[in-house]
């Protein structure tokens, strides 16, 4: 009697680890730059996606690599963990899509979503979260960020929102979205929030009037308006409002 087959997930799978690895020409005068050319080239032909994972723990990317690789219109090219390796990898494979972990550890998601932007403006940025807050959509449109999906979500929809964000749709998770419309109307300017932001990291008055070259006065009635918008007790109470609604 046969033995019953053993289900195994895709080999490409397997670059949970590290880069893709990129087949060599046998022409010793190709460059490894020509070569990963030619291949993003062959994927685009055949209609495949070219995804950069960019997560910090492994165990989480190499999962999420697994479930990808079941998708056969998207093959992950390059997961890597590091905010450089990011950026190398989306020119290297010229992805067409970088999801990238804002809640890692140690990493300013949003920083590494504008970098990615200015370094490979094609390349669509999808970001994964797990904040659902108000001033998480925010931040993710203004760092340039295509989409924003919720950790929470089903795999098909992650599948999806990468379908449709290389598709030069925006894509925005409905939890996220309702958070968003939920947000008080009397939001902080971007001067407000930096005002906020130095203060909550421990600057004094005089510190913020120097950094933002404005006067000592100035930072305290900014302070002041900011307590009155947000309804708080003190700077303090200020502070935990804006950093509980995702705005710092």
């Amino acid at each position: 009697m046969r033995a019953p087959m053993q289900a195994s997930v895709p080999a490409r799978a397997q670059v949970a680890t590290g880069y893709a690895v990129v087949p060599q020409p046998a022409a010793a005068t190709v460059s490894a730059a020509e070569a990963n050319a030619a291949r993003a080239e062959a994927l685009r032909r055949q209609g495949v996606i070219r995804v950069v994972l960019a997560e910090s723990l492994a165990l989480y990317g190499g999962a999420l690599v697994a479930l990808l690789s079941f998708e056969r219109d998207i093959q992950v090219v390059a997961a890597v963990r590091s905010d450089g390796d990011a950026v190398a990898a989306v020119t290297r494979t010229r992805a067409d899509v970088a999801i990238v972990d804002v809640d890692a550890a140690g990493r300013d998601g949003f920083a590494l979503s504008r970098k990615l932007h200015e370094a490979a403006p094609r390349c669509k940025v999808l970001v994964l979260t797990s904040s659902v807050t108000p001033g998480t959509l925010r931040r993710a449109l203004e760092a340039h960020a295509q989409g924003l999906v919720d950790k929470d979500a089903p795999a098909s929809w992650l599948a999806e929102s990468i379908r449709r964000v290389a598709g030069g749709e925006r894509v925005v998770d409905p939890k996220l979205a309702i958070a968003a419309l939920e947000t008080d109307t009397h939001t902080l300017t971007q001067r407000e929030l930096e005002v906020l932001r130095r203060a909550a990291q421990g600057e004094s008055v005089r510190e913020i009037a120097a950094r933002l070259c404005l006067s000592d006065g100035t930072v305290r009635n900014y302070l002041s308006k900011i307590i009155g918008k947000l309804g708080a007790r003190n700077r303090i109470d200020a502070i935990r409002i804006v950093r509980d609604s995702g705005w710092l």
